[in-house]
């Protein structure tokens, strides 16, 4: 009799779990598509055991990849759509917008508006509006946030225009050049301001080239991006040396009229923190 119920157990268990992949499935295609091409989707989805993480979830970036890539989910619209992307997350909500900002940058999504932002149940959400022809890859999307060690762990399909990704960022960390005891940096002419992991660093002098009508511009953050301090010198400089304290772990390096005016390499030399 416990044999006979235990092999019910796992049954049902296995059942259960079957059924969690065939729902995502259905949520990201089509009715009329899912009757259609049932007997395939069954086939490249074997097996079924394979699409799921360890901890029993769906493994949403890989069905969205098997389905892209056998031609059953189709991203692109016949004309440019209204398109509405809601990110959601625990982690640090200053450090996740600028992650996702500069992941939606680097796949080509320049022009989008904020609709909403905020918390709620401890979950914070950023929602954004965009026109496109498609809609955001799962896939790429993934792989960028995968550079800032970001995982997204579902990816929720309301309708063709609008959708959810929800992301891990228990490791996350900003894509962003990380500054070395000893190792000469050179930042290059830029458009954009420079970002720099220093968390390592006790001191970084910087220096400038004659040519440059650098104005220096300093901003110092934490590791959740929450800003300690700004340095602003309103006069030309050659040469700096920043402190970074205890709690940094970014700066942005900047000029404070234009970035124009820095024409040549900005060279640092960074001394890192003694260990005691």
């Amino acid at each position: 009799m416990v044999k006979i119920f235990l092999i019910l157990t796992l049954l049902v268990s296995f059942s259960s779990a079957e059924d969690l992949l065939i729902k995502k499935i259905q949520s990201l295609i089509s009715p009329a598509t899912f009757a259609k091409d049932k007997a395939y989707i069954d086939t490249i989805f074997s097996p079924k055991k394979d699409f799921y993480e360890e901890d029993g979830r769906v493994d949403s970036i890989k069905v969205i990849k098997t389905l892209k890539d056998n031609g059953i989910l189709n991203l692109f619209f016949k004309k440019p759509r209204d398109i509405n992307i809601s990110f959601k997350t625990k982690g640090a909500p200053l450090l996740f917008i600028k992650i996702m900002s500069d992941s939606l940058q680097n796949i080509g999504y320049y022009k989008y508006m904020t609709k909403e932002s905020g918390f709620n149940d401890s979950e914070f959400t950023w929602k954004i509006n965009l026109i496109s022809e498609y809609a955001a890859d799962p896939i790429i999307v993934s792989q960028e946030l995968k550079k800032s060690n970001c995982k997204i762990i579902d990816v929720i399909k309301e309708n063709d225009t609008d959708w959810t990704y929800v992301v891990d960022m228990k490791n996350a960390k900003l894509d962003v050049p990380k500054v070395e005891d000893g190792v000469e940096l050179k930042l290059k002419r830029s458009l954009y301001a420079y970002w720099l992991n220093v968390s390592n660093m006790e001191k970084i002098e910087i220096s400038s080239s004659s040519r440059n009508d650098w104005y220096p511009h300093i901003a110092y953050y934490d590791k959740s991006l929450k800003l300690l301090r700004v340095n602003k010198i309103d006069t030309k400089k050659t040469n700096i040396t920043l402190d970074i304290k205890e709690d940094t772990h970014y700066i942005k390096i900047s000029d404070i009229y234009t970035l124009k005016n820095i024409k040549d390499d900005l060279v640092l030399s960074p001394t890192a923190k003694k260990i005691n």
